[in-house]
C-alpha cells in the first residue's frame, strides 16, 4: 500500500511556522503529522480490516474469502425461522460486514 507523506509535510510546516524558527517544534509537528498519517489517532471500531478479522497487510484474495466466509455465516436470510432479536443482530452485522469490504475496495482502489 501507498505511503502517505501528506500529513508529515503538513506538521511540519505548520510546526515550523508556528515555532518561528525553532527545529525542535517543527520536528514536532513532523511526529504529530506521522501519527496522523500512520492512523494512531483511528479507533479499532473504524478499521474496515478489524471489521472482516484481517489486517491491513491482507491481500486481495484473503479480503474476498474472509468476506464471502463472514456474509455467508451472518447473512439474514439464514436467520428467517429464527426469533426476530437474532435476525436483528445477523442484519447488523451483515451491514458492518458490506461497510467494511466497501470501504476497503474504496481505499485500495484510491490508493493503486
Amino acid at each position: 500500500m501507498k505511503q502517505n507523506w501528506y500529513g508529515k509535510l503538513l506538521g511540519f510546516c505548520i510546526g515550523l511556522a508556528l515555532s518561528r524558527g525553532n527545529p525542535w517544534v517543527a520536528l514536532v509537528g513532523l511526529l504529530i503529522g506521522h501519527a496522523v498519517d500512520t492512523d494512531w489517532f483511528r479507533l479499532r471500531r473504524d478499521d474496515p480490516y478489524a471489521a472482516l478479522g484481517l489486517d491491513r497487510e491482507a491481500s486481495d484474495a484473503e479480503i474476498d474469502k474472509a468476506y464471502r466466509r463472514l456474509i455467508s455465516q451472518h447473512h439474514p436470510d439464514r436467520y428467517a425461522n429464527y426469533p426476530a432479536e437474532a435476525r436483528e443482530r445477523a442484519e447488523a452485522r451483515a451491514r458492518e460486514i458490506n461497510r467494511a469490504y466497501d470501504r476497503i475496495r474504496a481505499l485500495r482502489k484510491r490508493g493503486r
